[in-house]
């Protein structure tokens, strides 16, 4: 199977991350599925994603309790913690909870870290269909900086692959379609994990069901692109990312960095969006029960540049929550269409404090996301051959609905300070 089929246009979805950290249940999960099936269904959202840790009965946020008892079965292989998703229970794992989401029209994506339990390891667990255990294939000097539960997998060692493929077989009996593993992409103490990320990808191809690979965390290295784009279908270009300026500040050179490596299959992925109420058991970002620090021309100016861009769009906030202007971020079908349909993104202008990135579509318009870093209001004069643009005879403001003011080929704007003035011409 072309894992490129697998996620032909850019995932749109929903993690618990920003707003529960580890310690997510059952019951949020499907809260927030149910909102995503009501109001963002019909524009295309279908991930529902359970990040780090649905192993571990006591977590309780963004911070992880180290050298715990996990919880895992006989061949090492790490399940749900039935106390915080009770359909687990009798060793069902997610599959009720995956036919719940797939109920919805939905699809169902877990986290997991790169590697095998630290406590497999130390028991000498058995790993499925082989005479081997979880001893003889870890890598114990390949650990995680931020997390103790696992050592690295030696690729080189017998048991290595059929560890991972009995992994990715639990995972399509469980009815996964997407997994989320950390700790791989980059990382503070070794290089890229690419012996690791090749196991995890055979692992898929062998396992029967397509499930879109997301590697984490950023920033992944861009001289590694091709090995990326042959082996997943997004990858983090940044650590994580919250609700700061100079955190969105620093996207812009991020994404020009990438410019020209989305494509089908492949997504560099800008991280999640930290949009609406965040924070509610996460204590990460450097804050707690919250809602979006990002002003509201700072969340346009994230909503315009990851579209744009043609990034994943992950929201992490608690969706029932969302009130009528976050929804509008959400729900913009235009900008949808842009995010979807549209190639050939780049910046095409950086001057001073305006940025301004191009694309276009299969129709013949063209979108310009112009952008103002800047502390003051930024009045535009701009002629749209400046940038590269030659169809604009006419636009419109995404965001707003209004007309572009064009004359004579040149845009009038007034773009506010953190803000965007987005345009597709036509």
């Amino acid at each position: 199977m072309d894992h490129k089929l697998t996620a032909p246009t850019p995932p749109l979805g929903w993690n618990s991350w920003d707003c529960y950290g580890a310690a997510v249940t059952e019951d949020e999960i499907r809260g927030n599925a149910e909102y995503m099936a009501k109001h963002l269904k019909a524009f295309d959202w279908s991930y529902i994603t359970v990040d780090i840790q649905w192993y571990e009965p006591h977590a309780n946020s963004s911070q992880y309790r180290p050298f715990v008892p996990l919880v895992m079965d006989e061949y090492s292989r790490l399940i749900p913690a039935e106390n915080r998703f009770p359909s687990a229970a009798s060793g069902r794992g997610f599959k009720p909870l995956a036919d719940y989401v797939h109920s919805l029209g939905l699809q169902f994506g877990i986290h997991i870290m790169r590697g095998i339990p630290r406590q497999a390891v130390h028991a000498a667990t058995p790993i499925l269909g082989t005479a081997v255990t979880a001893r003889d294939i870890a890598h114990t000097n390949s650990i995680c900086p931020w997390n103790t539960d696992m050592y690295g997998v030696d690729a080189s060692k017998e048991g290595a692959q059929a560890y991972y493929d009995s992994l990715f077989e639990l995972y399509a009996q469980w009815g996964v379609d997407l997994v989320k593993v950390d700790d791989i992409a980059a990382s503070r103490l070794y290089d890229t994990h690419q012996p690791e990320i090749a196991l995890i990808s055979k692992a898929i191809e062998r396992c029967g069901r397509p499930m879109v690979l997301s590697l984490s965390p950023g920033p992944a290295p861009v001289e590694y692109s091709a090995f990326f784009a042959e082996h997943a279908n997004m990858w983090r270009v940044t650590d994580d990312f919250w609700d700061q300026w100079p955190l969105l500040l620093d996207m812009f050179d991020r994404c020009r960095s990438w410019q020209g490596v989305p494509q089908a299959g492949c997504w560099p992925d800008c991280d999640m969006l930290p949009l609406g109420h965040i924070g509610i058991r996460s204590v990460d970002g450097g804050g707690a029960d919250r809602w979006t620090r990002f002003t509201r021309d700072e969340q346009l100016t994230m909503m315009s540049l990851w579209s744009i861009f043609r990034s994943p769009l992950i929201f992490g906030g608690e969706l029932r929550d969302c009130d009528d202007w976050t929804l509008s971020l959400l729900t913009n079908r235009e900008v949808l269409h842009m995010h979807r349909d549209s190639f050939g993104a780049k910046e095409a202008l950086r001057k001073g404090d305006l940025i301004v990135w191009t694309a276009e579509d299969a129709a013949g318009s063209g979108y310009a996301a112009i952008f103002n870093i800047g502390e003051s209001p930024l009045p535009l004069d701009l002629a749209t051959s400046q940038i590269g643009l030659t169809s604009t005879a006419a636009g419109t403001e995404l965001w707003s609905g209004a007309p572009a003011e064009l004359k004579e080929g040149t845009l009038h704007a007034t773009v506010p300070p953190h803000g965007v003035r987005l345009y597709r011409f036509f």
